[in-house]
């Protein structure tokens, strides 16, 4: 080796080689805090992670296995500890001494891949305590009660996330009945939600989505309960999700009585029959109405009760010819008269509506050809009527199924007292599924006014056992009222409005102003008379006076003299007062 190239090499040692170094190491340094504030980010999302698991996990560790506390735990615990390792690793970082770099970057990166593995771990966790959420107070159902029992908890102190409502359907509680009524007209579009979330029924604001939010009201929708458990005040939803209560509010509504269930040939799997009950049934009936829309297309309707008389005219509304059948001898005949009755068959049938008395379905009949659609409708009598869409209303079952052998019922009903407590602690029925005392006797209501009355008689119960305001001690142990159902129904068809308020018991007495069939305004009224007093009255095409002072009449039931009743004729209603009631 030469003098020169000795020289160099010396020169590289000296010189080189330390720049080098030096160069290596403040691109390691630089990698390592580069890797430093990735471990940071990582452990940013792990914590956030870990404060919502701590927070739900401290209310619901009863809920869940050994397993599950096990691995939360020790996932707890190794999140703390991370976080303090971090902690130390971040300050040996910040010393800067070249000895310690190389350790320390391999041990951010090794930091990096657990914080990675945390965080993975951690969100399977959230799922397990999704599953198994606990609430003071469950709602049972999205329907009108749910809704109405929802504003009462508001109104008389509910703290955010003490009350959630479990519902199968899609949407937030709506007013139900609106569904066969306007929701159906060619212009309905006018009508569809948000316009009628419940409580807009009564007059009150619209609760959207938003509402229940701001109130801190879970409201978990699309969610099915298949099981429930009441010694252990557990529900378990299909997806196998696990709610605990203490408080419980059944208000399952019921679901509409299939004519497969009843024998009817030909009645299954058939696109274009119809029930309706929930939203989802309405939006199907609309979208067959929509595309089967033409000029001679037929509707048949079975049953004669409230889904029969109000969809039967929305159909015709819409152009169809309709058929309406029915096996009593009369429309609506346990609220009508026969003359009542008589002058509504009347109507329809000027309207174009064909109308089938005391006559059922017995068979629907399809073709290959035609998808397998129903097109046409056998009755028991041997006629055979063509039909492109069928709807049916016969009747509704309560969907109470999950409480078999844990409750007690009666009538096909839950059995509740005036409060709406059932033979169960802490667990209330309300609406269609509640059997209640009233006039010695138990009876069970499918009706919207008292969905909403019998979910705030429940909350008012349910508030005034527990609350130790003033307001709530003047009702302390029960000294509220027991529940005092008022019966008020009402409906509106064609260009028709009737309303009929209290009991349709004792002599009926009419007070006719128009009752043509082939009026454009009719307007009359039937009187229920009863040991001196009017128990009971309906009124068609009736003003706001009237229609508010019915219930008046129901609730008070005024005395007065049959001469003097029968002078004063529609204008006696107007005189009776100016109570609230529901709207829709």
């Amino acid at each position: 080796m030469n003098l020169w190239n000795v020289l160099r090499e010396l020169v590289f040692k000296i010189i080189v080689e330390p720049w080098v170094l030096i160069t290596a190491y403040v691109n390691y340094y630089k990698n390592t805090e580069k890797n430093m504030k990735t471990l940071k980010g990582i452990l940013e999302e792990v914590n956030s992670l870990k404060g919502d698991i701590d927070l739900r996990f401290s209310g619901q560790k009863h809920l869940l296995g050994l397993k599950e506390n096990d691995q939360i735990k020790k996932w707890l615990i190794n999140v703390k500890n991370i976080n303090s390792e971090v902690k130390n690793i971040e300050q040996e970082v910040g010393k800067r001494k070249i000895l310690s770099q190389a350790h320390l970057g391999k041990l951010v990166d090794a930091k990096i891949i657990e914080a990675q593995e945390l965080l993975q771990q951690g969100k399977p966790l959230t799922r397990v305590l999704d599953e198994k959420k606990s609430f003071k107070y469950i709602i049972l159902g999205g329907g009108v009660a749910a809704g109405y029992a929802a504003k009462e908890f508001t109104e008389r102190g509910l703290k955010p996330e003490e009350l959630a409502i479990i519902s199968k359907e899609a949407v937030a509680p709506y007013e139900r009945s609106e569904l066969s009524k306007s929701y159906l007209l060619p212009d309905g579009y006018a009508t569809r939600l948000p316009s009628f979330h419940v409580c807009v029924g009564s007059g009150w604001k619209r609760q959207l989505p938003e509402w229940y939010k701001e109130k801190g009201i879970e409201l978990m929708l699309r969610t099915e309960i298949v099981k429930a458990d009441l010694a252990s005040k557990t529900l378990t939803s299909a997806t196998g999700r696990v709610f605990r209560y203490q408080i419980l509010i059944i208000a399952t509504g019921c679901a509409a009585v299939k004519l497969a269930d009843l024998g009817v040939q030909g009645a299954n799997n058939a696109d274009n029959i119809f029930y309706l009950r929930e939203i989802s049934d309405a939006d199907k009936l609309v979208e067959a109405i929509q595309k089967k829309n033409e000029s001679g297309k037929k509707a048949v309707v079975i049953g004669g009760g409230y889904i029969g008389f109000e969809v039967g005219a929305a159909l015709r509304i819409n152009g169809f010819d309709v058929s309406l059948v029915y096996k009593e001898p009369r429309l609506m005949h346990q609220l009508f008269t026969p003359a009542i009755a008589s002058f509504y068959e009347g109507y329809y049938t000027n309207k174009g509506v064909k109308l089938f008395k005391n006559t059922v379905a017995i068979r629907f009949e399809s073709s290959a050809s035609n998808n397998g659609e129903v097109k046409k409708v056998r009755l028991n009598n041997g006629q055979v009527i063509e039909a492109d869409i069928v709807v049916v209303g016969v009747g509704a079952e309560p969907q109470i199924s999950i409480f078999k052998g844990q409750i007690k019922e009666e009538k096909d009903g839950i059995r509740t007292d005036g409060y709406f407590r059932t033979s169960v602690p802490d667990v209330y029925a309300v609406g269609d599924v509640a059997t209640f005392p009233f006039k010695g006797e138990t009876i069970r209501v499918e009706h919207i006014d008292h969905a909403r009355e019998s979910a705030k008689q429940a909350v008012i119960a349910i508030k005034a056992k527990e609350d130790d305001n003033s307001i709530a001690i003047e009702v302390r142990g029960f000294k509220i009222s027991e529940y005092e159902y008022l019966p008020c129904f009402y409906s509106r068809s064609f260009d028709l409005s009737w309303r009929f308020c209290g009991d349709n018991v004792g002599e009926a007495l009419p007070a006719v102003e128009d009752m043509r069939v082939t009026s454009t305004k009719p307007r009359f009224v039937t009187y229920w008379y009863s040991r001196g007093k009017v128990v009971g009255a309906f009124i068609e095409g009736g003003n706001d006076a009237e229609n508010r002072g019915f219930e008046e009449i129901a609730k008070r039931k005024p005395r007065v003299e049959k001469d003097k009743l029968a002078q004063d004729g529609i204008s006696f209603a107007a005189s009776q007062g100016t109570p609230s009631y529901g709207i829709l």
